[in-house]
């Protein structure tokens, strides 16, 4: 008797444990299913907040050298695939502005006047006035005008006292940007942010030639999802370049196009 009441404690002992591990298993089943779940919602807003912080700088980066490539075609005739010979004309190479100061009347220009036209006007008033005046440098400047604007007939006679037009030459950097970049650290623009210095992809089709046989010169500069988004949700990620893929999109920001011209707009804009 004693021999099967101790079996009987023990039947009775084992089942009360094992319904405590079923009921622990049961509840931490329950946590695990729902931190899943609140994974499941949180993992891609967290992953879309980061895209979107991320793509700022991207886009930053973007746009300047789609300045700079505006810039270099305007001097050269073309766009240059090769960034580190952009960033080099960047600081090396002057631009030249033109200095305003006074501006047309309604009156002059139905009279037939326009900027060129006040330009040579203003342009041969000033070789006649350095002859006389034996002028030298830029420092007088303003002396020169002042003399054209009370001696000249020309200048008197079509109104154009006052009205002033120079080309001077700039800094670069400074003209394009404003203060945003100096020469030490213009070159960051060709490095897409939150990786380990990759470079932009850049792509020029200085051939193109449109429908209509005009040859206009293209470029395109990307920066794919694998770049700047590497170290986050890698599921995330796939969804997000496959998603674009099967819209026929770039998976990624990119200015300008090779396959047509776009105005060398983003695909953000």
């Amino acid at each position: 008797w004693v021999f099967e009441g101790t079996i009987r404690d023990n039947l009775k002992f084992n089942k009360k444990n094992m319904k405590i591990v079923i009921r622990v298993l049961l509840g931490i089943a329950v946590v695990f299913m729902a931190y899943l779940c609140v994974n499941s919602v949180v993992t891609p807003i967290r992953f879309e907040e980061a895209r979107v912080q991320r793509e700022v700088k991207v886009i930053n980066n973007l746009v300047s050298l789609r300045t700079a490539e505006a810039q270099f075609r305007l001097d050269k005739g073309y766009f240059t695939a090769d960034l580190d010979s952009l960033i080099d004309y960047l600081k090396t190479t002057p631009k030249k502005e033109v200095y305003k100061v006074g501006s047309l009347t309604e009156k002059q220009m139905e009279d037939g006047m326009t900027e060129n036209k006040a330009a040579k006007i203003l342009e041969r008033a000033r070789l006649k006035a350095q002859r006389k005046m034996k002028f030298q440098g830029t420092d007088s400047l303003d002396l020169l005008y002042n003399y054209i604007w009370e001696k000249d007939r020309e200048v008197k006679a079509t109104g154009l006292r006052g009205f002033r037009r120079d080309t001077i030459l700039t800094n670069m950097i400074q003209a394009l940007y404003k203060g945003q970049y100096t020469e030490e650290t213009i070159g960051e623009i060709v490095y897409i942010p939150y990786t380990d210095n990759v470079k932009f992809e850049v792509e020029t089709n200085n051939e193109y030639t449109t429908s209509q046989g005009i040859k206009v010169p293209i470029f395109e500069i990307r920066a794919h999802y694998d770049t700047y988004l590497h170290d986050l949700n890698n599921q995330e990620r796939v969804n997000l370049i496959d998603k674009e893929e099967k819209l026929d999109h770039y998976p990624g920001l990119k200015v300008g196009s090779v396959d047509a011209p776009n105005n060398n707009a983003g695909n953000w804009e």
